[in-house]
């Protein structure tokens, strides 16, 4: 179980095409800061139907893309 579960469920239920979070609003989804692991767990969205997009360190923002199955 991924420490990020929370949020990839957060992803897969929004049914969006695409959305963004903030840092604050992931460790509040996921119920842990988002740090550097971040780079390696973000790769299992992929199997919720979404990917990681684009990742703001000055903004401090993450974007989420859905993908075509």
């Amino acid at each position: 179980m991924s420490k990020y579960n929370a949020l990839w469920e957060y992803a897969r239920k929004s049914g969006k095409e695409s959305f963004q979070l903030t840092f604050e609003e992931i460790q509040k989804i996921a119920g842990v800061p988002i740090d550097h692991s971040f780079l390696k767990y973000k790769k299992e969205l992929a199997d919720h139907g979404y990917q990681v997009g684009k990742i703001s360190m000055k903004e401090q923002m993450v974007c989420f893309h859905k993908v075509d199955r």
